[in-house]
């Protein structure tokens, strides 16, 4: 009696071994995920737009090559100078991640994801950081066409990005200055330096506006239903038309020395 009751329960002791043993090799193999695995999924979630070349180290510390495209089939793309750092840690709640970029971030740059029942709420810690205007024209159209030049700079205060049902909605402040600004559709370098506001909130809205520059560029918009309706203009002084013409053209509908913008 007491020889079969040993044998009933050997087979309960070795499946917790077995489980205890296999829950250890998942969690040996999740920390140690390789960076490959993570360059991965955010180049199949970004449809090929955002790639990580060349990734090393684990998905939890790593670092890797930016390269910005066009989308799957582009041949646009345009590479960040030097690699970039990250360094991941999951919570109960919310995954942190710190980037950190020796050519564009002075202070490395802090985002907090919380995932929701069918929404993620990302909040970005408030900061500065600079970025060379040549990687937008990796994105394909209508920056593969512009090639711009020149010094972008971003700043965000208090700035949180919420996607719920399809829908994205935005709390707190960024904003972007473009100094120093060319396009190899002109001859005039450079045009002017420019400034582009975002205030969220149950209407949330962007504001262009020009700083210095031959180029005058001027508008304001707001996000109805998740989709940005934008209304504005560029003009340029009668001695620099010839030189912004084809400029001109592109930008928007084209009356005289102006162009209409208008986006949604």
């Amino acid at each position: 009696m007491t020889a079969l009751r040993r044998s009933t329960r050997r087979p309960g002791l070795w499946s917790w071994a077995a489980g205890g043993a296999a829950l250890g090799a998942l969690l040996a193999l999740l920390l140690c995920a390789p960076a490959s695995w993570l360059a991965r999924l955010l180049e199949q979630s970004t449809d090929g737009r955002v790639v990580l070349l060349a990734p090393r180290g684990t998905v939890w510390d790593g670092s890797a090559q930016l390269l910005l495209t066009g989308g799957a089939g582009s041949r646009d793309a345009a590479t960040l100078p030097g690699r970039m750092d990250w360094t991941l840690r999951p919570g109960w709640s919310q995954l942190q991640l710190q980037l950190q970029v020796p050519c564009c971030t002075p202070a490395p740059l802090l985002l907090l994801f919380q995932p929701h029942w069918g929404a993620l709420t990302i909040t970005v810690q408030d900061g500065a950081s600079n970025w060379p205007a040549e990687l937008l024209s990796g994105l394909g159209t209508p920056w593969n066409t512009l090639q711009p030049q020149g010094a972008l700079s971003l700043t965000t205060q208090g700035l949180t990005l919420q996607w719920a049902q399809g829908r994205l909605a935005v709390d707190g402040r960024a904003q972007l200055k473009a100094a120093g600004m060319s396009s190899s559709l002109s001859t005039l370098k450079p045009m002017g330096s420019y400034q582009i506001t975002v205030l969220g909130g149950p209407s949330t809205t962007l504001q262009l506006q020009t700083l210095d520059g031959s180029l005058q560029l001027n508008g304001s918009g707001r996000w109805v239903d998740g989709r940005l309706h934008f209304q504005g203009a560029a003009s340029v002084a009668p001695e620099h038309l010839d030189a912004l013409s084809n400029l001109l053209n592109i930008i928007g509908r084209r009356e005289g020395a102006r162009s209409i913008i208008q986006v949604g």
